[in-house]
């Protein structure tokens, strides 16, 4: 990777360049996924309907977004919906989509003037047809940008992805073009949704649970876990930094045994 250095004045200079010095530019992240937790608690916190929590959390995206872009990640993947989320009252699925398709109408202009690719990644079939119009728009929009990677996980879960990347591969043995033994980790990592991209190299957790809740499955096999007590619609600028930051302190086994334990062993 080509050495890159920080512009801090693109910062808050007042927010964050006690952070940003910290940070080794050769070592930030190619991947981060963020499971957005706390937009409810937010709002409860403050005796404000559930709506509101979405809504500021929806300025966090475009924080997270903004500090991404700065920070030349390759890819930024936001746990928006999952498959369990159909499971609440309508009204709040509704805003919630409703944000989205307000969030990509207003930012598209932004995404494509800062060389940002847009991309969902889950099941598009149970989606309402006026969301996928504007996140189809969206995408082939942004297509040739060559940015930041932008990926919303809506309507998605990891167990379900893992289902839909062996059913492709069924079918093709099914139609004769392979063979069962022609199934390894790479085939299957083809066949997922995001075939195309680096697995994660850090995911964080925003409202300081400590559970996956069924994202990226398959692909944070190794990545680094990072868990703030900071809600989602407060997460930003000084935020993502201090996970980066984190993450760069940490060494990265991919299952081997560190070099010290190797040298005494």
């Amino acid at each position: 990777m080509a050495m890159r250095s920080f512009e801090i004045k693109a910062f808050d200079q007042e927010l964050s360049s006690d952070l940003l010095i910290q940070i080794a530019p050769e070592r930030v992240p190619r991947h981060v996924a963020i499971i957005m937790d706390g937009n409810g608690r937010w709002a409860a916190q403050r005796s404000l309907p559930r709506v509101m929590g979405h809504r500021a959390g929806a300025d966090a995206v475009r924080r997270t977004v903004e500090t991404a872009a700065r920070l030349e990640l390759e890819c930024l993947t936001l746990y928006a919906f999952s498959t369990e989320n159909w499971k609440r009252p309508r009204f709040e699925i509704r805003a919630l989509m409703d944000l989205l398709t307000e969030y990509l109408r207003k930012e598209l202009h932004s995404l494509k003037e800062n060389n940002i690719r847009f991309r969902m990644i889950g099941r598009s079939e149970e989606m309402h047809i006026s969301v996928l119009e504007q996140i189809r728009k969206a995408e082939l929009s942004t297509f040739q940008n060559t940015g930041l990677q932008l990926n919303i996980a809506l309507n998605y879960g990891g167990r379900a992805e893992i289902v839909d990347a062996v059913k492709k591969v069924a079918r093709e043995i099914a139609a004769g073009r392979l063979n069962a033994d022609d199934i390894n980790e790479e085939l299957l990592h083809q066949n997922l949704y995001t075939s195309s991209l680096p697995d994660p190299d850090l995911l964080i957790r925003t409202s300081g649970e400590m559970r996956i809740s069924n994202f990226l499955l398959w692909q944070i096999a190794y990545a680094e876990m990072y868990v703030t007590e900071t809600p989602w619609p407060d997460f930003g600028e000084r935020d993502l930094l201090t996970a980066i930051i984190e993450y760069q302190k940490r060494d990265r086994r991919y299952g081997r045994i560190h070099q010290l334990e190797e040298v005494s062993a």
